[in-house]
């Protein structure tokens, strides 16, 4: 069988220290997946693994957002599909930016209620709003395969709700850390949680209850 990802036997390792030891894990494409483990955990250092592995075929929405706050939304939101256009086509839209990619762009960020902001400073959003574009940048780029550091943090239950039907909906394969059980359980269909270095449990979300994952967050 061909995984989406696969980790055999593998330790992960933060800033030199052992974060999760001997770690297998198995991952089909088409599963959504929820991360669930207090912080410090290894969601994390999990995800980035994941990702440096798949890089080229995954979109990944880091928990520090990672965007650049001295250009536009715009700007932040197109450098989603760097990689698809030549040099200077890139630089065109850096000083200009192209009506084509401006269509693109502007009913991905209304989507996302953020229509308003095309040409917003991204320095002068809010942390939720910011939360949006770095979500916005992933969906831009149009991959089969997502990855998500607590992408729905810093958003209210509603906006949170609307935000994970989308990433849901537009990605085949989708393996989201989260601090919100709830919202795991509604949305993934595997609850894959770490705790002590390891992980803890692994079971189809149907199967799970919230009550069965508190073991999770004890010391």
């Amino acid at each position: 069988m061909s995984f989406a990802f696969e980790i055999i036997s593998a330790n992960l390792r933060y800033r030199d220290v052992d974060v999760l030891s001997d770690i297998s894990l198995f991952i089909n494409a088409g599963e959504h997946i929820a991360l669930l483990g207090k912080s410090g955990a290894g969601k994390s250092t999990l995800l980035n693994h994941l990702y440096q592995r798949q890089r080229a075929h995954t979109a990944m929405v880091p928990q520090d957002v990672a965007l650049v706050e001295a250009l536009s939304v715009f700007h932040n939101v197109y450098m989603g599909q760097l990689n698809q256009h030549r040099t200077i086509y890139n630089l065109l839209n850096l000083f200009w930016p192209q009506k084509a990619e401006i269509e693109k762009i502007h009913p991905l960020l209304e989507e996302l209620e953020l229509g308003d902001s095309l040409f917003t400073c991204t320095g002068e959003l809010s942390g939720g709003q910011k939360q949006r574009v770095a979500i916005a940048r992933a969906l831009f780029q149009k991959n089969h395969m997502l990855l998500g550091d607590e992408p729905i943090s810093a958003l209210d239950n509603v906006l949170a709700r609307k935000v994970m039907k989308i990433l849901h909906q537009q990605h085949d394969t989708v393996i989201l850390a989260m601090h919100d059980v709830e919202m795991a359980l509604c949305f993934a269909d595997r609850i894959i949680g770490i705790k002590d270095g390891a992980i803890a449990i692994d079971r189809p979300a149907e199967n799970v209850t919230a009550d069965d994952l508190m073991f999770l967050y004890e010391s």
